[in-house]
């Protein structure tokens, strides 16, 4: 059996209940203000949302605290935990990256029984850290001993099944235009997965301000169906 494939299944898995089915990361606000309507627009929004955004944040976030994890560098990932904070300009985000977090924490917290957890976990209560999704997920692809490649590959696709998930239902498009995106995003992962083994720290917070901006925008919709 091979045990680190099957955690990696199970950190990853979309159904896992750490609320990311709440979040559209501003996609909503591109939809009704008609700028992804269709299979190509929406594939667009995702590419671009892949490689402009989550490359230069939550994934590089994601290998820096694997890495901090590996070398027990508490220290660092505290300085990591507040750089996350810092980078994430719309308050939607930074929400939406602590409550996840914590409850990715609060699962397998318990069920992996290491002291980099329980001291993370202590951070938290006591207010010196956040908690944020990206670097839990790099601490806990650590400490389940899943290869830092495999845990980017798992990261960017959770993400990008999410971003699918949530065209189909605001576009909407058929089920069958969402696993079209999703095949067609195959090379797209891979290569990041790449760039992001040894991620630039120098380019941490580059992004789209598009993104940004649309964010904050989905804070005042009128109607929304989703909290980010």
């Amino acid at each position: 059996m091979n045990k680190a494939l099957l955690n990696l299944l199970h950190i990853t898995d979309p159904t896992l209940p750490v609320g990311g089915f709440s979040h559209s990361a501003g996609l909503e606000t591109y939809v009704q203000a008609g700028k992804v309507k269709d299979t190509v627009t929406a594939g667009e929004f995702i590419k671009a949302m892949l490689s402009k955004s989550i490359h230069y944040t939550d994934a590089a976030f994601v290998s820096l605290g694997y890495d901090n994890a590996a070398n027990n560098n508490w220290s660092g990932l505290k300085d990591l935990d507040d750089e996350c904070t810092a980078v994430k300009l719309p308050m939607e985000m930074r929400q939406a990256s602590r409550k996840m977090g914590i409850r990715l924490l609060k699962i397998f917290q318990p069920l992996c029984q290491h002291v980099l957890l329980d001291q993370y976990v202590k951070a938290i209560k006591n207010q010196e850290v956040s908690g944020h999704y990206c670097l839990v997920f790099g601490v806990l692809a650590s400490v389940l001993n899943i290869s830092k490649s495999e845990a980017l590959t798992g990261f960017y696709y959770n993400a990008a099944v999410g971003f699918v998930t949530n065209s189909v239902k605001l576009v909407p498009l058929s089920q069958q235009h969402g696993q079209e995106i999703l095949f067609s995003l195959h090379e797209l992962i891979d290569e990041l997965v790449e760039r992001s083994l040894q991620p630039d720290k120098g380019l941490i917070g580059l992004c789209c301000s598009g993104f940004d901006i649309r964010s904050m925008q989905h804070e005042r919709l009128y109607s929304r169906l989703y909290m980010s």
